[in-house]
């Protein structure tokens, strides 16, 4: 499966300028759905920062601040040198 086709599953929803929610907090929301409802299955590696970036027209520092979110809620995790993976049971840990 190609990179363009991977990401033709995470951008199926888009990112709302016109609301009051920063955008980095509507693709935490995108993610944190998708990872809840099973549709992103544990161990499913997300594509990079760069990608997701180019793929919904944001800064990388945007996307960053999502998934950073997304990792204090136990619901992502990164390893060093492969990615980032949904975390073990898709559930939010604490």
């Amino acid at each position: 499966m190609s990179l363009r086709l991977d990401l033709a599953i995470y951008s199926s929803l888009v990112i709302n300028r016109a609301t009051p929610v920063p955008p980095w907090e509507q693709l935490a929301a995108i993610f944190r759905a998708r990872i809840q409802s099973g549709e992103l299955p544990p161990g499913e590696r997300l594509p990079s920062v760069l990608a997701l970036a180019e793929e919904y027209g944001l800064a990388r520092g945007t996307v960053q601040k999502a998934v950073s979110q997304l990792k204090r809620e136990g619901l992502v995790e990164a390893r060093t040198g492969w990615g980032t993976f949904v975390a073990g049971g898709g559930q939010r840990k604490g």
